[in-house]
């Protein structure tokens, strides 16, 4: 059995479904359905049950996904073992706007434990490039949120906050209980700098062309309300000024707490980070403060 055939039958048996594994794994059905039909012979017994549904595993391919896991988790370690010899265990992780996410935190420790010979590096950045500069080859994997132009890269979602409108605490509209975007009329909301990625910007805009003053960091955000009076959108869940208010927004796309990196990159670090952080991310609620 080859390492890269077991790593599609990981996806089809987690994803439950060859469409969805193939969107995963960057690849065309056909040949992916090729590839487990073929594992199959070689085990000798059918892995899945298929239906127009998506598919279930069998017991045989219930054994063999814990097995595969294991074997796939035991030859990553052994990549970054070597690349620790090497002298090239480093990792570059970029975190948008602010590092306090209970998630990070937990993702840290983890990480931590499972690869203690790794050279982790932070590179904390502003709100004007949600890749947190994984384009420009400045990280190797990215902490941040979505949506934002996700051409060439792999995105994996962990974690999704409710957004809510950030407003002064004497606005008449701190006083409602729920706002809907429609409520917010003509005010001035903030802006992203020119050159920001479109989709990043239109999300935190809700969805319109919006006037207001250019922010970088979330800190100028939450002085733009104090100072002008100006609204943006946060997710919900995290501490503000006393002088400050968010209102939950009921018809706002939750903000999506996502990993990212290029699709090209096998670095086996990054592998790994993205399945510690899947569970890390899942484990707490907690969003951290950003536009």
């Amino acid at each position: 059995m080859e390492l890269r055939t077991l790593r599609y039958f990981v996806a089809v048996a987690e994803e439950l479904h060859f469409g969805r594994a193939a969107t995963r794994l960057h690849m065309s059905q056909p040949p992916l359905s090729r590839a487990i039909k073929q594992l199959e012979t070689e085990v000798g017994a059918l892995l899945f049950v298929r239906s127009p549904a998506g598919v279930t595993l069998t017991p045989v391919g219930a054994v063999l996904l814990d097995e595969a896991r294991a074997l796939l988790d035991r030859a990553d370690r052994v990549r970054v073992r070597v690349s620790a010899a090497a002298g090239v265990a480093t990792l570059t992780v970029g975190i948008l706007g602010d590092s306090t996410d209970p998630g990070a935190t937990r993702l840290a420790a983890a990480y931590r434990r499972r690869h203690p010979g790794i050279d982790i590096r932070i590179r904390d950045t502003d709100l004007t490039d949600p890749t947190c500069g994984l384009r420009a080859g400045l990280v190797d994997v990215a902490l941040t949120r979505a949506p934002f132009d996700e051409t060439a890269l792999t995105v994996r979602e962990l974690r999704t906050d409710p957004v809510g409108v950030v407003l002064r605490a004497d606005d008449p509209l701190a006083r409602r209980s729920r706002l809907r975007l429609a409520d917010l009329g003509e005010r001035r909301w903030f802006q992203f700098p020119q050159g920001t990625d479109p989709i990043w910007q239109s999300y935190w805009n809700g969805g319109e062309p919006r006037e207001g003053p250019v922010v970088r960091v979330v800190q100028e955000c939450l002085q733009a309300v104090l100072w002008n009076g100006t609204i943006g959108l946060a997710p919900l869940g995290h501490d503000l000024p006393a002088e400050l208010a968010v209102v939950p927004l009921t018809d706002m796309a939750p903000s999506r707490v996502v990993a990212a990196w290029n699709e090209t990159d096998t670095n086996p670090l990054i592998r790994s980070l993205i399945e510690i952080a899947t569970a890390a991310y899942r484990d707490g609620n907690g969003p951290s403060p950003e536009p």
